[in-house]
């Protein structure tokens, strides 16, 4: 039985204030999610899943203007509960898409495996970042220079979780190049494993902090990912450049459409 002054001290009162926060913003959002994974339609296997190209993209040689795009899709499995799937897909002034990810089979940084807009796991992928003109022209070297000097390149270096995975690669990637301002989805799980294994430092857009143990638990604020709390790879966030909740296993939930905007110069 609660002792009723011990309910009345402003230490109970915290610590339930803590126990409500963690269950609005953690637990209800994953059951949410479970759920809508328990009724939806999904491939069993990998071989059943859709693989070919969304048509998102048109084709390379109708849209000559350089451009860089990012990519998230919900991952195989029950994974698809928790996680997305990201890759980068860079386009030379004149030249063809090059889509770079990492996958946990084989050499984990893969170039044009499949369509730079495919499917994955039969689902649809979200663009989240999209920059065009000179900006993306003179970012690209940046971002293949960020490929080739990637740490975890070598056949083992690949782990699930909390990372270094596909959603690390991307991560480490895009600080090579803040001026794009891409922030990736709070359902990226292993985004805030630094490849640098640093615990602190600026966020990958620098526009803010960030304090991150081995991707597991971290902290970050920044004008472009927002107020952000990762607790064992689950996370949950406030954008303030974009006003809007980022919920674990859910994603983005705003008032107004916040699907990616071309951002070129």
């Amino acid at each position: 039985m609660v002792d009723a002054t011990a309910v009345r001290t402003p230490k109970f009162r915290r610590r339930r204030a803590l126990r409500y926060v963690l269950l609005v913003l953690f637990v209800l959002p994953v059951a949410v999610s479970t759920m809508i994974y328990a009724v939806g339609n999904k491939p069993d296997r990998y071989y059943e899943a859709r693989w070919s190209s969304t048509g998102l993209l048109p084709s390379a040689a109708s849209d000559p203007e350089p451009r860089i795009l990012v990519f998230a899709a919900r991952t195989g499995s029950w994974r698809s509960i928790f996680a997305v799937h990201t890759w980068i897909v860079v386009k030379p002034r004149n030249g063809q898409y090059r889509r770079y990810e990492v996958t946990g089979f084989g050499e984990p940084v893969r170039i044009n495996r499949i369509a730079p807009d495919a499917y994955w796991f039969s689902y649809y992928p979200e663009i989240v970042g999209d920059i065009r003109g000179e900006l993306a022209e003179e970012a690209i070297p940046k971002i293949e220079a960020a490929i080739r000097a990637y740490s975890y390149a070598k056949r083992g270096d690949y782990r699930l979780w909390p990372g270094p995975n596909s959603n690390t690669f991307v991560a480490t990637v895009l600080r090579a190049a803040p001026e794009l301002q891409v922030a990736l989805p709070p359902t990226a799980i292993g985004k805030d494993f630094r490849a640098d294994t640093s615990i602190a430092g600026l966020t990958p857009s620098q526009t803010g902090i960030e304090v991150s143990l081995f991707g597991l638990i971290s902290v970050k604020a920044g004008w472009i990912e927002g107020i952000e709390v990762n607790l064992l790879t689950l996370v949950a966030s406030l954008d303030v450049h974009r006003p809007g909740l980022k919920l674990p296993g859910l994603g983005r939930i705003g008032l107004f459409d916040f699907s990616a905007r071309a951002l070129t110069r």
